[in-house]
């Protein structure tokens, strides 16, 4: 095993990270189809794809049709993104946490999977997903689920916003993850008064399929929920 890397560091954890992502149960079989399936129908739509990371998702998205624009803060994974969409992919270094380099009113949707998790406040994340989008857009995204990560953190309150760590190994590195929980309520309270109207709020399961390539993981994840995912749009003007 080598030695822990600093908390969230996705430069230093890109090719591990990514090879595992393509795969896994949680996001091959779980979060990835999810997402998509709540996104749906996207050819000819305009798509930024916010906290692209190495771009399967911004794959998936050009292959039904739209037009993606993808970011990420880190540059490594954005090198995987460039070689898997290839060189005329639009990829972009931004951080979700300071104002967005792209026009307002621009995009019809925004899809952004499990990086709200990172952050202590979205009003400024769901702020300029409002902005950019154009009227009647609408903004899909994955987090993780508050009962999920209240429990992985051993949390005291459950209605508390707090800050906890986690260690994932992959490809034989180990990394510290910092995320924040957050209650329902709260994530409901900030969509709304970032001016979204909330369409859905599903818990999926796993695909099928998982229960025989990954019998533990489907378990686990048809019982007990891992990620909460939203959809939300921005009300015409």
């Amino acid at each position: 095993m080598g030695r822990p890397i600093a908390a969230n560091d996705y430069d230093a954890f890109a090719a591990a990270y990514d090879a595992d992502n393509e795969r896994n149960a949680w996001n091959a079989y779980y979060e990835r189809p999810a997402i998509l399936k709540l996104a749906g129908n996207v050819a000819g739509l305009d798509v930024l794809d916010a906290g692209c990371g190495g771009g399967l998702h911004a794959q998936a998205l050009a292959a039904g049709g739209a037009t993606v624009t993808g970011f990420d803060s880190s540059q490594a994974m954005l090198a995987i993104a460039r070689r898997r969409l290839g060189a005329g992919a639009r990829l972009v270094e931004a951080d979700l946490a300071e104002p967005l380099p792209f026009p307002g009113a621009h995009y019809d949707l925004v899809l952004s999977s499990l990086a709200l998790h990172y952050l202590e406040d979205w009003s400024a994340p769901l702020g300029e997903f409002a902005r950019v989008l154009k009227p009647g857009g609408r903004l899909v995204f994955s987090t993780h689920h508050p009962t999920m990560d209240h429990e992985v953190a051993g949390g005291d309150n459950y209605f508390a916003t707090y800050a906890f760590d986690d260690e994932w190994t992959k490809g034989g590195q180990t990394m510290t993850m910092r995320f924040w929980h957050r209650p329902l309520g709260a994530m409901v309270t900030a969509l709304r008064e970032a001016g979204f109207a909330i369409e859905n709020i599903t818990e999926p399961l796993p695909l099928p399929e998982t229960a025989k390539l990954f019998p533990e993981a489907y378990k686990r994840l048809s019982t007990k929920p891992h990620f909460i995912f939203f959809s939300a749009r921005k009300p015409q003007d």
